[in-house]
């Protein structure tokens, strides 16, 4: 029986009470992603932000996070993160008080995100900073990066052309998966081991497999 003091609400609400219960949640955790998750909600209706924090995808980017952590130490002066799409590793390494992470460029080809992303991480100034670029056409030298993530391998033709624009020596973390059926995924790869052989890593920290229900995720931490 429905509470009397209680109205049904149409699917037309949905973005009013998930704002609502964005905020109450930051206000009682004090997190800055979650002001950022009810900032995108009240600011940009159209994005799809549940989906980026899902809890795949939330449990794919701990693993990353713990994994950095635990294998390639906490202080970076500027990571590059590539394909970040709203932004959301960014905030979650961001507001981890284990790291010490002076700044943080998330760069997505897709020009829609860019504004999402600096909305979520409003909170972090400018540490900060969403480009639209192609992962292709950035000058990576001159970014002059001490950790580039690219956790979407499995988008790239190939991947092996895409890591000799990085500088020799630089520290990456990648990730890529065998999920074949999604269309989107162009170059998934079958294995940890095959990862490891299209990666060419000329160091490598961490290599580890996450199963997930419909696939597993394989990351690599190491330097080219």
């Amino acid at each position: 029986m429905m509470h009397a003091s209680h109205s049904p609400h149409s699917s037309n609400d949905w973005h009013e009470n998930g704002y609502d219960l964005a905020r109450g949640l930051a206000a009682y955790t004090g997190s800055s992603l979650v002001d950022g998750i009810a900032r995108v909600i009240a600011k940009h209706p159209e994005a799809n932000i549940a989906n980026a924090f899902n809890h795949k995808q939330v449990q794919c980017k701990l693993w990353a996070r713990d994994a950095l952590l635990k294998n390639a130490g906490s202080a970076y002066g500027r990571i590059v993160v590539l394909g970040g799409w709203y932004g959301v590793l960014p905030a979650m390494l961001l507001e981890d008080p284990r790291f010490d992470i002076e700044a943080i460029d998330s760069f997505d080809i897709d020009p829609a995100v860019e504004l999402v992303a600096r909305t979520l991480n409003s909170g972090f100034g400018d540490r900060f900073r969403a480009v639209t670029a192609d992962m292709y056409a950035i000058d990576y030298r001159s970014l002059k990066a001490d950790l580039v993530i690219n956790t979407s391998c499995e988008h790239i033709a190939d991947l092996g052309a895409w890591l000799r624009l990085v500088p020799s020596g630089t520290r990456v973390l990648l990730q890529s998966n065998d999920y074949f059926s999604e269309p989107s995924h162009i170059n998934c790869v079958s294995s940890l081991d095959e990862f490891q052989a299209k990666a060419g890593l000329a160091r490598i920290d961490f290599a580890g497999a996450l199963r997930m229900k419909k696939y597993t995720r394989f990351m690599l931490i190491g330097s080219i």
